[in-house]
């Protein structure tokens, strides 16, 4: 038994995913980066172990009513843990998009904003104090009542609804009406209403236009629908909507984007005419600050922010220092008032990061996920100063980072391998960073230790280019900028600067583009339902192979009975999710394998079944390595798995949920399932920062992937801030030279040796380094 003050966490025997019975302990009080490459098992060490049992002991502590209010996370596969203290995680979560989601409500910087306008403002003469929540547009005493604090009112137009007034009603005249049975029904009350459906729209009365359209009534009547002969003719009570009804409540309420989407196809938005875009009530907009609203403050960059506070008073002084850590982060281009869907997951974690900062705990563990994700090398060392910090007040620092430069600062190396998946789940090294070079099986010492140039490589030939531009969009004012085609670009710069903005001006209509493939981070899907095999399309292949078996043909099962999403082959107890929930008596319901199929999703049945000794279920629970063995003469199944063993996926499953894929996964499958097509004339590929999550090793094999597309003849672009991906680039355009409103131009733009000697660039000093010597950054 170790007394309490042992200075070191200690995990023995841990089981967690792929992990081979770990033991390792690992100093408290110190910066410690858990590295090795993807899928090695560092997270299911960093998250699934250490994270998830300090988690576990906390709500054990927690009185049994109000568990069942906390999502929890189960029991971590270990023996035991000593050493243990409270932990706090930051992960590269998105939260679920939300107009009303700032910057400010993520900090917190927007309530402290609220408390100077509130107690400091300048009033107008007679006004009366507001309180701090006349400050806010999330809340009724502060919302603009017209458009509710969004800032921005939604109309729409005869023009939007009809796009074609030559149809008749009933010949679909109304493009924003729902399909199917729905707009049948609509159609069908607006006859029993009496209104001619059958006549040319433009011909109809214009009051009777006006009606059908914008009307706020709701008639409820009785129906005679007009159905097939031999179809049974039911009356019902049916209930008109008006298209702007209809769509402004699918808009509002929906929680398809796809319906959402489509909705937003007919209206258009403008700023409120009552706030014009503040978002707040009258009064609160007549409060000033140095001269200026609280809306037109929050739409400030965070430097300028800080800089228009007024310098005395503690409330000034308060918000002044809590922006600090923002900015030194690297964020300062941000606005209080940017929406958080439109931010990165790494901005995002760096925003949560700054808040820690200045929370004043100490004696955690913050276990980290990746901070350094889309940090241009010039904000790194920021980064660490920041991690410092933590330490300094008394905190560890668990960190799961690829970021040499995270790794050569940081006090501690816990380094997973040597493979991933079943070829991963060994700790190789647990202890100071310089120990780690005499372990021959550590791909991370191989790239870590290695400071020699980048390997010279002759630059590509273009063969013309597409210029894309003039673009203003965001920061970006009036830009234009070639990309030559047959070539491999990185487009780089700082946080913010605009590289995202620009590519986004590549479009299939430019002349040279031809086919436009864009392979971002978003996830393949968003339930448990979609995998691997579904996404790529191997699992429609795997069902043909079982369906044309001899048992399966002897019982009549057809490629329907091996699918886990329809009834008939999936197991029903669990629906084909394998797993229940399972609702417990004053704590939260949790989820434990299916009673009946035992997690393996189908029945009996369909698990009689078998091709080569395995069944469908045990198929899905191979590796793509594995796969790939057992598939080998199936082509049409080979060929997948070798896209995907190439973009160095070999150690994910088949069955693997779309829910459990990091976004560097989800992009090298976009990307596997893009190159096993057969590619018939000119593809420009557009990939937003491909090595997100990825290891240096991997970062090879994905770099091999995208020069052989080159080399094909294909053309493609990269935002990037690994330094060895851009020093083998063949051209660069660097942007900047800050972020927000001090980026938005093209700083240098030419071949990496070229754009290394740049002045003016953030990012020259570090590309000279990968050119000449100083490994990856």
């Amino acid at each position: 038994m170790h007394s309490p003050h042992d200075p070191y966490v200690r995990v023995r025997d841990a089981r967690e995913h792929n992990l081979k019975g770990v033991d390792v302990d690992i100093p408290r009080d110190v910066v410690a980066v858990f590295t090795g490459v993807s899928g090695s098992g560092k997270s299911s060490l960093a998250f699934g172990t250490v994270y998830a049992e300090a988690q576990r002991r906390y709500f054990e502590s927690v009185a049994p009513y109000a568990r069942r209010l906390i999502h929890q996370v189960g029991a971590p596969k270990v023996g035991e843990i000593t050493g243990l203290p409270p932990a706090v995680s930051l992960q590269q979560r998105r939260t679920a998009p939300s107009s009303r989601s700032s910057v400010g409500t993520v900090t917190n910087l927007s309530n402290s904003l609220r408390m100077l306008f509130s107690r400091v403002g300048d009033y107008p003469p007679g006004a009366p104090r507001l309180d701090s929540d006349a400050f806010s547009p999330n809340t009724a005493a502060g919302a603009c009542p017209e458009c509710h604090g969004l800032g921005r009112v939604h109309r729409t137009t005869e023009e939007l609804l009809v796009p074609d007034p030559s149809l008749s009603i009933r010949d679909g005249a109304i493009a924003a009406w729902p399909g199917a049975w729905q707009g049948k029904n609509l159609r069908d009350v607006l006859d029993a209403l009496g209104y001619d459906v059958d006549r040319p729209w433009r011909e109809l009365p214009a009051e009777q236009r006006e009606w059908i359209l914008f009307t706020d009534e709701q008639p409820v009547l009785t129906v005679h629908p007009v159905r097939d002969a031999g179809r049974i003719q039911r009356p019902y009570q049916g209930t008109y909507t008006s298209a702007r009804r209809y769509v402004m409540k699918t808009f509002s309420d929906t929680k398809s984007a796809t319906l959402r989407a489509k909705a937003e196809r007919f209206l258009t938005s403008a700023p409120c005419p009552v706030c014009g875009g503040g978002r707040l009530r009258p009064e609160a907009l007549a409060v000033t600050v140095g001269g200026r609203t609280i809306a037109e403050l929050a739409a400030l960059p965070l430097t300028e922010l800080a800089e228009a506070l007024p310098t005395d008073g503690e409330t000034a002084r308060v918000l002044t220092s809590r922006i600090a850590p923002v900015v030194e982060l690297g964020l300062g281009y941000l606005s209080l008032d940017r929406a958080t869907p439109t931010l990165s997951a790494g901005e995002l974690q760096r925003l949560r990061l700054a808040t820690q900062l200045r929370s004043g705990l100490f004696g955690v563990v913050y276990v980290l996920d990746e901070p350094s994700a889309g940090l241009h090398p010039a904000d790194t060392e920021a980064l660490l100063t920041v991690l410092g910090r933590l330490k300094a007040a008394g905190n560890s620092v668990f960190v799961v980072e690829h970021h040499l430069g995270v790794m050569r600062g940081a006090d501690w190396i816990v380094d997973v391998g040597p493979r991933a998946g079943e070829h991963g789940g060994r700790v190789l090294y647990s202890g100071p960073v310089d120990g780690l070079a005499g372990v021959g099986r550590s791909a991370t010492a191989r790239h870590l230790f290695d400071r020699s140039p980048a390997p010279a490589r002759a630059p590509r030939t273009p063969r013309g280019s597409v210029t894309v531009g003039p673009v203003t969009r965001h920061n970006l004012r009036e830009v234009t900028a070639r990309f030559p085609l047959g070539a491999l670009t990185a487009v780089t710069g700082v946080s913010g600067s605009g590289k995202s903005t620009l590519i986004g001006g590549i479009t299939e209509d430019l002349p040279g583009v031809g086919r436009l493939v864009s392979v971002d981070q978003r996830p393949i899907g968003r339930t448990p339902r979609s995998n691997l095999a579904t996404y790529t399309g191997l699992f429609d292949v795997v069902r043909k192979v079982f369906a044309a078996t001899d048992q399966a043909r002897e019982r009549g099962y057809g490629v329907g009975r091996f699918s886990f999403n329809v009834s008939g082959g999936r197991c029903e107890t669990c629906q084909g999710e394998g797993f229940v929930s399972v609702e417990l008596l004053f704590l939260p319901s949790t989820y434990a394998p299916c009673p009946d199929c035992g997690g393996a999703r189908y029945n009996p049945g369909t698990l009689e079944v078998t091709y080569r000794g395995r069944n469908i279920a045990e198929v899905l629970d191979l590796t793509v390595e594995g796969a790939a063995d057992f598939f080998a003469d199936t082509p049409a199944v080979a060929r997948s798995l070798a896209a995907l063993l190439d973009v160095g996926l070999g150690y994910l499953r088949l069955g693997q949920p779309a829910t459990e894929l990091s976004g560097g996964e989800a992009q090298r499958i976009k990307l596997a399932s893009e190159l096993q097509r057969g590619r018939r004339g000119h593809t420009l590929y557009l990939l937003d920062e491909p090595t997100t999550g990825l290891h240096p090793a991997d970062v090879e094999v994905l770099m091999r992937q995208l020069h052989g597309l080159v080399d094909a003849g294909h053309t493609v672009v990269v935002v990037e801030h690994d330094m060895t991906v851009v020093a083998g680039a063949d051209h660069v355009i660097d942007l900047g030279p800050g972020g927000g409103d001090s980026g938005g131009r093209i700083v240098a733009a030419g071949a990496p040796a070229d754009v290394a000697r740049a002045a003016g660039s953030a990012t020259a000093p570090y590309l000279a380094e990968a050119l000449h010597g100083g490994g990856r950054r």
